[in-house]
């Protein structure tokens, strides 16, 4: 059984995003920034559920997978109110698990 930290995103448009443009221009900066990531690998594709976007992440200690998903929190333009669900590669759907509040202090 491997640990499987879920990165939920609240399904916030950037502020910043230009009226008629992709409202969700974060979801491809996390994308990005969780594919270079040597100390982790992305366990599953990112999808939309129940009012976030969630991003798979694994191959890892808990710390380890805590502390990139803190970064990817902490990325510039991302929507505030993200957290991780620490759980694993058995679990039978998304959202159970602990939660930590991200980006960690």
């Amino acid at each position: 059984m491997d640990i499987v930290v879920e990165i939920h995103v609240p399904l916030g448009e950037a502020s910043s995003a230009p009226e008629g443009s992709y409202p969700f221009p974060w979801i491809d900066q996390v994308e990005d920034f969780l594919a270079e990531q040597e100390a982790a690998e992305v366990y599953d594709d990112g999808e939309e559920y129940d009012g976030v976007y969630v991003f798979f992440i694994t191959g890892a200690t808990e710390e380890v997978l805590l502390a990139v998903a803190s970064g990817a929190a902490g990325l510039p333009g991302i929507p505030s109110g993200v957290f991780a669900m620490v759980t694993n590669d058995e679990a039978e759907e998304i959202g159970l698990g602990r939660r930590v509040e991200l980006p960690l202090g």
